[in-house]
């Protein structure tokens, strides 16, 4: 996780490779280990929900779900719900992304049980919600859901918090909420939340959310501080390690170039960044980072 913070996924996968070519148990059937020590499975089911995340993020989406599945079953063959729940909010996140809001609400909703969750994980579970409710077109109860989300932030840490909950921040919730309206196309609302959420320091994942303030802009007809965000954004975007952000700024770039009202400066910008990213060419410095 080290490397995918600081560099991106794409920089983990030989790690990830390794991992599944030394650990022969993540191949298994979950079925066929049952019976083996709760405190290996346990460990498994980690790392595989490590593996499902990295693989998510380096764009390999199938295999990502086929890793949550089985982190899945090794976390409920060991009893280790919090996994299994940590699991279920990844997989949910990639459902939505691939376009699957009705399962990735599914996944969420699995993740509750008979105890009230900590507010935390109740926060994440709330986000997971509000982007596929988004999705599907529910205006008023994602942003409701978004509002609980935030509430639930404020509450704070508790001791009933798992260890994977630090990674809901001010900053990504900043991030959510901006993108949780830009599904709504609401983007007056939209860019000053995910202008804030891209000027804060963070792990290289969060590059996402310049991508999608790039695209806001774009969708906005924002001209002006698109191409300034392009110009911030274009020198270090080839060492972007997220594959999820690349196609997100890629797929923006083609819109622009697409789009008969584009004027021709941000056209020249958009086929800069097209090179850039397809160029490999390596840049010091996150992109994202020097948004201030």
């Amino acid at each position: 996780m080290a490397v995918d913070a600081t560099s991106g996924a794409t920089s983990a996968m030989p790690a990830v490779r390794e991992a599944v070519r030394r650990v022969p148990e993540l191949s298994a059937a979950a079925g066929s280990l049952r019976g083996h020590d709760s405190d290996r499975l346990a460990a498994l089911a980690e790392l595989g929900e490590v593996i499902g995340w990295i693989l998510f993020d380096a764009g390999f989406y199938r295999a990502a779900h086929r890793m949550n599945t089985r982190a899945l079953a090794l976390a409920e063959l060991c009893g280790d719900r919090w996994t299994a729940r940590f699991v279920l909010l990844n997989d949910s996140m990639l459902q939505a992304d691939t376009g699957a809001p009705r399962t990735a609400l599914e996944a969420a909703a699995r993740v509750r049980g008979t105890r009230a969750l900590p507010a935390r994980v109740g926060s994440l579970v709330a986000i997971r919600q509000a982007h596929a409710i988004a999705m599907l077109g529910g205006s008023r109860d994602a942003l409701d859901l978004m509002s609980r989300a935030r509430g639930l932030f404020l509450d704070g840490v508790s001791h009933r918090d798992p260890p994977w909950a630090w990674w809901i921040d001010r900053t990504e919730l900043l991030g959510h909420q901006g993108w949780v309206h830009a599904r709504l196309h609401q983007w007056d609302k939209a860019v000053p939340l995910l202008y804030e959420a891209v000027a804060a320091p963070g792990p290289s994942y969060r590059d996402l959310f310049a991508a999608k303030l790039l695209s806001v802009l774009a969708r906005a007809g924002a001209w002006r501080e698109a191409e300034d965000l392009i110009a911030a954004l274009a020198p270090g975007a080839a060492r972007i390690g997220s594959v999820r952000t690349t196609q997100t700024l890629e797929r923006t770039a083609a819109r622009l170039l697409e789009r008969s009202g584009t004027p021709r400066p941000l056209r020249e910008a958009a086929v800069f960044l097209r090179e850039v990213l397809a160029s490999g060419e390596r840049s010091d410095g996150p992109c994202r980072r020097r948004l201030r």
